[in-house]
């Protein structure tokens, strides 16, 4: 991190409270400089059995504001609740709209671009909310879970993608068991907005490569943050 980017932990309250939940934490990464540049603005969800300090989400967080950009990591109430069941997917996107609420607390520094996106869940949280209309410049999708576990026929989650306007960028791996790459090529074929779809080998649901690979964990993030920052900047371009 440089010395003059930081990063902060944030409340981010929900309209409706989950139990006796009525917070979330997060963790926003703010530039040096801020705002100047481009101003591109970034949200990002972890996936199910994980939290905001998932050590991919974390990276990415870190290295989208090393490279200029507002980044705010945070919970789903599940995880803050340190539940392993998630949340439905109506509680999720809330939660998700709160957190993007948070980039825009102060108008004279919000983003001028804005992309959200997440792991697993995360990823399908996020395309939901993009379906349903709210205003980003991008979607990625980290392991994006299209369908049931093993099966590919079943359970195929491509209704929002079909919703999809603004352009999505996919991440996958190629040991990914909810998401065939063979059955995500022929979803896109239906997708009418813009899409990118870069593979990672060997990589799982989680983007996690197994050990035999030989390649450190601090690779793929950096492969990640790569394809990534490439994409937003290419969009914005």
């Amino acid at each position: 991190m440089e010395p003059s980017a930081r990063l902060q932990e944030v409340q981010i309250p929900l309209d409706e409270p989950v139990g006796d939940l009525t917070a979330v934490s997060g963790v926003l990464g703010v530039p040096e400089w801020w705002p100047t540049g481009s101003r591109i603005g970034v949200v990002l969800a972890h996936g199910s059995g994980r939290d905001l300090s998932d050590p991919l989400v974390e990276a990415l967080q870190r290295g989208l504001t090393q490279r200029k950009v507002l980044a705010l990591r945070f919970n789903f109430p599940f995880a803050q609740q340190q539940r392993q069941r998630p949340d439905p997917l109506p509680v999720l996107e809330r939660t998700f709209r709160h957190a993007v609420a948070v980039l825009g607390r102060d108008p004279s520094a919000a983003p001028a671009h804005l992309f959200i996106g997440g792991v697993g869940i995360g990823a399908q949280v996020a395309v939901q909310c993009a379906a349903a209309r709210m205003r980003v410049d991008g979607v990625f999708a980290l392991g994006y879970p299209l369908h049931s576990r093993d099966q590919p026929d079943k359970n195929v989650r491509a209704e929002s993608l079909f919703r999809q306007v603004a352009p999505i960028l996919f991440v996958q791996g190629t040991r990914d068991r909810t998401c065939d790459l063979d059955a995500l090529r022929r979803t896109l074929t239906r997708v009418g907005a813009p899409k990118t779809l870069h593979v990672i080998p060997e990589a799982d649901g989680a983007l996690a490569v197994p050990r035999r690979s030989g390649r450190p964990p601090e690779s793929v993030y950096a492969e990640v943050l790569e394809a990534v920052d490439v994409w937003t900047r290419s969009v914005i371009a």
